[in-house]
């Protein structure tokens, strides 16, 4: 099993991003082991079209989550449409996010939580 963390450094220690599309880095982290490995995301300056794109690409890792604090709409049918469970309002270290999701206090969303464009000039 593997999920994906967005986050704002490449090492379990970094904070989550509160950004999906427009995070600096997802990590993909097999939650068992804490193995991870790290992926520089090219939203953040990106015109337009960020979430879809880093939907596609976590999609394309075949993660069965994504703990992130925000997600929009067009990622969150991406992601939904991949079978990728969207945990949203993930907030703190990486590593305590994935300690929280092993522990089962993290629950899937059932729709986006943020509008369109929401990360757009955001840090």
């Amino acid at each position: 099993m593997r999920i994906a963390v967005t986050a704002d450094g490449h090492t379990l220690d970094a904070d989550v991003d509160p950004r999906f599309g427009r995070c600096r880095y997802f990590l993909i982290v097999d939650p068992e082991t804490l193995d991870f490995e790290t992926l520089e995301n090219s939203g953040p300056m990106a015109s337009g079209g960020a979430g879809i794109s880093a939907a596609q690409i976590v999609a394309g890792k075949q993660v069965q989550a994504i703990l992130t604090g925000n997600c929009g709409p067009n990622a969150y049918e991406v992601l939904s449409a991949a079978g990728t469970e969207v945990i949203v309002g993930v907030s703190g270290k990486v590593r305590d996010a994935i300690r929280a999701y092993n522990s089962g206090e993290l629950r899937a969303s059932s729709r986006p939580n943020v509008t369109t464009h929401f990360g757009v000039g955001s840090k």
